[in-house]
């Protein structure tokens, strides 16, 4: 790493911002130039206290900035590090594209491919409920549904948790309703049932995770979620399935394409 006079200017004592986030800012803006590198840990404590000639709560108030928005995240006992970008590219018009199911992968396994990431789902359950009023809406005012709750990991790291409510007139009694549905996933079986599926309508929005979120994804403190809600529709015009996904808004960089006409 080069010398912290060459990476981190000094601080302006006739700014009326304080020094501490002072200090955050320049830590920031090394990170989005680059000079500090995904994975790369920061300067230690002892380092930036002689740099900016501050105190160490000085200098653990910049740190506590830098985690509350996302950027880095402290290891005990080891120091404070640059979180990694997002690894997976979600590309919206091509994860459902139909040669997948064929191929018998998921959209998680092919977007696990394009990241060179191992793919596990691990906390699963099915289970017949009662539906709730929102999910009944989307489905067409159906009372109960086969819901299906699983997390996504990639290389052991938990980025997202999601829940497929299906009809239980389509899904009771079939592959559908086992642990393992069989390759290229639910999806392929709605298929393979004589459901076949025209297009997907998706409801997305970020916000914070509640705690039972951060728990779940072992979320680092200051990292949003993204709630994605989408509804999938065969060639009837029948909405066969609702997904609701909650994913770790560090691991993702969402992808569209859009129309000109």
């Amino acid at each position: 790493m080069a010398s912290l006079p060459s990476i981190l200017g000094g601080l302006d004592p006739t700014s009326d911002r304080a020094v501490f986030r002072q200090i955050a800012d320049q830590l920031r803006e090394a990170i989005d130039r680059g000079r500090f590198k995904e994975g790369e840990k920061l300067p230690s404590e002892a380092e930036l206290v002689e740099h900016y000639g501050v105190s160490r709560m000085t200098v653990r108030n910049s740190f506590s900035i830098l985690q509350g928005e996302g950027l880095v995240h402290a290891e005990h006992g080891r120091g404070v590090f640059v979180r990694p970008r997002p690894p997976v590219r979600r590309l919206a018009s091509d994860r459902f594209a139909r040669r997948h199911r064929e191929q018998g992968k998921s959209a998680f396994i092919v977007e696990a491919d394009a990241a060179g990431s191992h793919p596990t789902v691990d906390s699963l359950e099915v289970k017949e409920e009662k539906a709730s009023q929102d999910i009944s809406t989307r489905l067409g005012s159906v009372r109960r549904v086969l819901a299906r709750r699983r997390r996504y990991l990639l290389d052991g790291r938990p980025v997202e948790f999601a829940t497929s409510y299906l009809p239980l007139d389509i899904a009771r009694g079939t592959q559908i309703a086992e642990p393992n549905p069989g390759p290229g996933g639910i999806y392929a079986r709605l298929e393979e049932l004589g459901h076949q599926l025209d297009h997907f309508e998706e409801e997305i929005r970020a916000r914070m995770p509640s705690p039972s979120e951060v728990k779940t994804l072992q979320l680092a403190s200051g990292v949003p979620v993204i709630h994605l809600i989408r509804t999938a529709f065969d060639t009837a015009g029948r909405a066969v399935e609702v997904c609701d996904t909650v994913m770790a808004a560090d691991a993702y960089v969402l992808s569209y394409q859009l129309p000109a006409n």
